[in-house]
Parts: structure tokens; C-alpha cells; sequence
């Protein structure tokens, strides 16, 4: 397939809002690529499925390298026109777009396949010259390019498409191309398959092209490939915790820990995932050797939460002491040492070669009670109570809190197991002051004390492809590190606006004044006192006393939160 029939889909997807009209563009197209299923990664600006987690490792700095040589002009020029512009890719499919009457006259037209086969190389480049090489790649794919080519190909080489195409549209126009509904109704019932293939195969590929031939049921759980979690909701207190998952209900300790999910496939090979799917196994030998001496079952996975405490005291720490383990490639001995997780399991999904996610949650419960041998502060069970009694799920809440835990889950008895889902299985109850995890667009450069950082940071939840802002905030960091020398990612909550402003001014991509705009890739979970409606932001809404609390780097921008969750905090939904 010639690329150009790609960007012309894309140049439509950019040139509408609306998103009935994005999953009917899509719908309209798919049938051009029933047979090349992988094509479907290209559009939502992907190469690979999502369970794979593969990163490009291309900064601007390198595109902006590659643009300056394509065209043959200056890094200077490119930077300059990205200034004006703010987006890389127009910048490309100007200065290329000059001198397309003097080159690759006697070119073909670009592939489909050359795209995805260059772009794909730039994950494996490693060691001397490694620079050089992915920049030829690129440089490859730009001189073969139209002007409107090299928009696109710059924009997924950045992992920005701009064309707001999420997993709900895509997933939406699967089910309209493959199962042709009729009412709208018809639609929600397809589109909810859709859905629940995906999240088990974590691979829009593989779901197309089963439910091109409609055998979305054959798409089964694996060990050892990442899943998506089940989520939870929140409910207003005890009382309303009851209302939505019955009584009796098992309530858990909610744990201020990380999430994930603990793999050992069918080779004997222990693999650990974050909610975000990406592997993490490298960075946590010690969950790997806890599990491979206490759960001995030949495959399984399990949904945990990895649990920070203090090696000489044994107390629990909070999540931001251990975050920063989660993206650690060196010094792992060191890490390991200084910041030791405890592995919390509530759940198992999948065991010896069956899938458990339709057997009742108190019979899975019953089934990690006979596979883990708990070993203290290595492998442990959620504590947990199965109650009716409102007072003694109020006493023990008080206990998890005074344990120095986020609150409780509580868990409805009879309930499946829903990959992706955050429907009435389950809720977690938590203190009065409310969060939401946001990604941060934008910042601001201080002034007086606070010259030289950015200090006052814009936030944004979404709405399907969207990033829809909710605010600024501007406390929650320090000024200085409590730990002399610093801390990566803010050790014991103590973040820093240095730290910020380091991992930020990497991802600028337009300046305005003092004020930037950043590549949405800074997850932070933000604690506000409520929700109001504001006009001046694109969500409608704003947080009112909002405070950073703490760095999100287990998650990714498809984890943060919805519009809908918004709109179910103010009340509206």
C-alpha cells in the first residue's frame, strides 16, 4: 500500500473534532487493510501492539538533525520554523515540500511497508554510531517522501499523530467494518466485544483480524503477555461501597504501592508488568526470586501491588519512595538495597494453561490462599475481611489508614474478572480530599525565588484521542531536595521543581514567553478539595486547591483520567 493513501486518512481524521466522523473515516478504510492487519498500529501513530512497549528513542533534537538533513538546510532553520510553529512535522512538510521539484524524481512512491520497516529499526540501534544510523532511517523515509509524508512520518517518529484517534475510536470502527450494526444498541454490544478481545490481547492487530472473520472468541489470555488491569471506581464512603458491590463484600486493604502483574508463562519465565504493560522484570529480581520460591504453579498471572517499606524498620513507605525503581536501568543491587518492595497479591487470573476471569472473585481469592506461601515482607496476601457490618469495615479502614495504606477495596463476592474495565465489580474507598492522575502539557518559567524553574505546571485529562486541559497547579514540589545531592523522581515526596523542570524542558515543544508548551509524557497524580465548571478550560471544568502529590511514572496518558470521571466528581453523570 502506497503511504500517501494512509496520510490522505489521516489529513481527514486531523480535519474533523467530531468523533462519530472519526470512527466512520476509519470504518470506510479498514477494508483496504483486512489484509495486512498490522497497518492498523499506523493509526493511532503506532509500530507495534501495545503489550510490546517498545520506545523509538527519538528525541526532537534528533528529528530536528534529521529534518536539517533531508532538506539541506541548517539545524538553525529547522529550529527557528519549529519556534513559529510548534509542531516538528509541519515544519518538515515545509522545508521538504520546497525542494521536491529538484529531488526523488526518479523515486517510487513510498511504502506503507518501507515506513513501518525503517521506523521499527530505530528500536534495536544501539551502541557507537547508533545516533548516525537512526538519523539515516529517517532521513531515508524523508527523501522518498511527499510534503504531506514527511508531516506524518516526523509526527509518528515523535509519537504525537495529532489526529486524535484513541483506543475508542479505533475500537468503535472495528466493530462498525466488521460486524456492520444495525441500531445503536447493535453497535454498544459489538463495540463492548471489541473492547473485551482487546484488553485481554493488548493488540489492535490481532483483534482485527479476528473479528474480520468474526472469531473474536478465540482471542485467549496468555501467561507471560502483559493484561490489562481490572480498575476500580470510587465510592463516596462505607455505605455507598455496600450499594454498589453487595453484602457481604470482602474488603481489602488498598495499598499506597504500585500495580502490577506477575507473569510466569509456560517456559517457567517469571515477567513483571506495570498497569501500563510495560515490562518491568529486570528492575525487581527480588519480586522474580519471592515468586519463583513461593508460587510454584507451572503458569499463572497474578495482580498485585509492589509495596515499599524501610529496610531497618519494617514500616511501610508511601508510592513516590519506590517510583523511581520503576524506570531504573542501572544500579539495580543499589536500588534493590535501598528501596525494597514487599509484592501484595489479591487476585489471579489466569493459572496453569485456564483463564479464572469469569470464576467468582471469592473462589480466585481461595486460589491464591493455596498457591502463595507468604513470606513476610517479600510475598504476601492482601489482608482482607468479608463483612456485612458497616462499623467493622469502618474500624478496618481507620486500620489500613494508621498502617500508613491509601484505604480500602472493597470487592463484590460473585464477581468475574473485567481486563480494562472500571464497572460495579469493585471500589476502593479513600480519604475525603479526592485525586486524579493527569498529565501535564505545559508549564510556566518562575519568577523572583523561583527563577530558572518551571513552577506552575498545566494539566489535562482525556476524552478518548483528546487531551483536554483541567487546570494549572502550582504547588506540591519543594524548592530543595530533604536529601543532600538530591533525589531521582523525588524521594519520600519530596519532588522538586529542579527535578520538574529537568525531565520537562526535554520535552518542549513550543515557547511563548514564559510560557511552553511539553510533550504529554509526565503522569502525575494531583489531590484537589473538588471539581467546578470553568469556560476557560477545554475539559469545562477546573480543580479547585489542586497539589501535586506525587510522580506516576508506572503510567502512561491512555491511564490517566477520563472526562466521565470528571463529570462523575462534579456530580454531572
Amino acid at each position: 500500500m502506497d503511504y500517501s493513501r494512509i496520510c490522505e486518512v489521516y489529513t481527514a481524521l486531523e480535519g474533523t473534532a467530531s468523533g462519530l466522523e472519526k470512527t466512520e473515516i476509519l470504518a470506510s478504510f479498514l477494508g483496504e487493510i483486512r489484509d495486512s492487519p498490522e497497518f492498523v498500529y499506523l493509526l493511532r501513530g503506532q509500530l507495534f501492539a501495545d503489550y510490546e512497549s517498545k520506545e523509538l528513542g527519538i528525541s526532537h533534537q534528533l528529528v530536528i538533525k534529521a529534518v536539517g538533513r533531508a532538506a539541506g538546510i541548517s539545524e538553525d532553520e529547522v529550529v527557528e520554523s519549529f519556534r513559529k510553529s510548534g509542531d516538528l512535522g509541519l515544519v518538515a512538510e515545509s522545508v521538504l515540500g520546497k525542494g521536491k521539484k529538484q529531488q526523488g524524481l526518479f523515486e517510487g512512491k513510498l511504502s506503507v511497508e518501507k515506513v513501518m520497516g525503517n521506523l521499527r529499526k530505530l528500536v534495536d540501534v544501539e551502541g557507537s554510531g547508533a545516533v548516525d544510523l537512526k538519523i539515516g532511517y529517517i532521513v531515508d523515509l524523508l527523501h522518498s517522501a511527499s510534503a504531506i509524508e514527511a508531516r506524518y512520518i516526523v509526527r509518528t517518529v515523535l509519537s504525537d499523530l495529532k489526529i486524535g484517534v484513541g483506543v475508542g475510536i479505533l475500537r468503535d470502527a472495528i466493530a462498525v467494518y466488521c460486524f456492520a450494526p444495525e441500531s445503536l444498541e447493535d453497535k454498544k454490544v459489538c463495540a463492548r466485544a471489541v473492547q473485551e478481545a482487546y484488553d485481554k490481547a493488548t493488540d489492535f492487530a490481532e483483534v482485527f483480524e479476528k473479528a474480520c472473520v468474526d472469531e473474536l472468541e478465540k482471542i485467549k489470555m496468555v501467561a507471560g503477555k502483559p493484561l490489562k488491569v481490572m480498575l476500580f471506581p470510587k465510592a463516596a464512603n462505607v455505605e455507598d461501597a455496600f450499594r454498589i458491590v453487595g453484602r457481604p463484600a470482602a474488603f481489602e486493604y488498598k495499598y499506597d504501592g504500585f500495580r502490577v502483574m506477575v507473569n510466569k508463562d509456560e517456559n517457567g519465565e517469571v515477567k513483571i508488568f506495570t498497569r501500563a504493560l510495560e515490562n518491568v522484570t529486570k528492575q525487581f529480581p527480588d519480586i522474580v526470586e519471592a515468586v519463583e520460591s513461593n508460587v510454584t504453579e507451572k503458569s499463572f498471572i497474578l495482580d498485585c501491588e509492589a509495596v515499599g517499606f524501610d529496610s531497618v524498620t519494617g514500616k511501610y513507605t508511601d508510592f513516590q519512595a519506590i517510583s523511581q525503581r520503576i524506570r531504573r536501568k542501572h544500579g539495580i543491587s543499589e536500588m534493590r538495597a535501598k528501596l525494597p518492595v514487599e509484592l501484595v497479591v489479591f487476585d489471579v487470573v489466569f493459572l496453569d494453561g485456564d483463564s479464572l476471569i469469569n470464576v467468582a472473585f471469592e473462589k480466585r481469592r481461595k486460589l491464591i490462599e493455596e498457591i502463595v506461601r507468604v513470606e513476610e515482607k517479600k510475598i504476601v496476601l492482601a489482608k482482607q475481611i468479608v463483612t456485612s457490618d458497616e462499623a467493622e469495615v469502618e474500624a478496618f479502614y481507620n486500620a489500613a489508614l494508621e498502617d500508613d495504606q491509601e484505604g480500602l477495596m472493597g470487592r463484590r463476592l460473585d464477581a468475574p474478572y473485567k481486563p480494562g474495565a472500571r464497572i460495579g465489580h469493585a471500589v476502593k474507598l479513600k480519604p475525603e480530599d479526592s485525586d486524579f492522575d493527569l498529565v501535564i502539557t505545559g508549564a510556566e518559567w518562575g519568577t523572583g525565588k523561583r527563577a530558572g524553574w518551571l513552577t506552575s505546571f498545566d494539566v489535562s485529562c482525556r476524552d478518548d484521542g483528546e487531551l483536554l486541559g483541567i487546570g494549572k497547579v502550582s504547588t506540591g514540589l519543594k524548592e530543595i531536595s530533604a536529601e543532600v545531592g538530591g533525589s531521582e523522581l523525588g524521594v519520600g515526596s519530596e519532588l522538586t521543581f529542579g527535578e520538574m523542570t529537568d525531565m520537562l524542558e526535554k520535552l518542549v515543544t513550543k515557547v511563548d514567553g514564559r510560557h511552553v508548551e511539553v510533550r504529554p509524557e509526565v503522569v502525575v497524580s494531583v489531590r484537589f478539595q473538588d471539581v467546578q465548571r470553568s469556560p476557560a478550560n477545554s475539559s469545562g471544568f477546573a480543580l479547585r486547591f489542586p497539589r501535586i502529590l506525587r510522580m506516576r511514572p508506572d503510567r502512561r496518558v491512555s491511564d490517566i483520567a477520563t472526562l466521565d470521571e470528571v463529570e462523575v466528581e462534579v456530580g454531572e453523570k
